[in-house]
Order: structure tokens, then C-alpha cells, then sequence
């Protein structure tokens, strides 16, 4: 499996279409080799900053996919 050190700078737009949520963003992408007796996973890191916008968007969307959900879905 390859990983990757994702530097997650700018969250541009973000939107929702066919229960996917998607977002356009700026980030830095780099390939990271395994370590000895690490499990191999690619990690994602951002500003705290970055994470108060993300999270913001996130609501924004989920809160628009309830909206078109039926009362009784949700």
C-alpha cells in the first residue's frame, strides 16, 4: 500500500452531490515509506485554523443533505 504525508493548506469550495461530500482544496502531498513496525497509513495534518473551517463546511453540508432528507430518515 502506498502512503503519503498530506499537508492539507486551503479548503476552497466544498458541496454535495449523490451522498458524496465533496471538497476542492490546496495541499501538499508527499510519499512517506513505512517504518520498521509502523502499521503503514497515510496521514493528514492542517492548521488549527484549517480544521475551525473544515469543520464549519462539514456542517453546512450535512445540514444541507438532512434538509432534503424525508422526516422520517433522518
Amino acid at each position: 500500500m502506498k502512503t503519503f504525508q498530506i499537508e492539507l493548506q486551503k479548503v476552497k469550495a466544498m458541496g454535495n452531490r449523490n451522498g458524496l461530500i465533496e471538497a476542492r482544496i490546496d495541499a501538499l502531498v508527499l510519499p512517506i515509506t513505512a517504518r520498521g513496525d509502523d502499521n503503514p497509513s497515510t496521514t493528514l495534518s492542517f492548521s488549527e485554523e484549517t480544521a475551525r473551517v473544515l469543520m464549519l463546511l462539514l456542517k453546512q453540508q450535512l445540514s444541507e443533505v438532512d434538509g432534503r432528507k424525508a422526516r422520517s430518515q433522518r
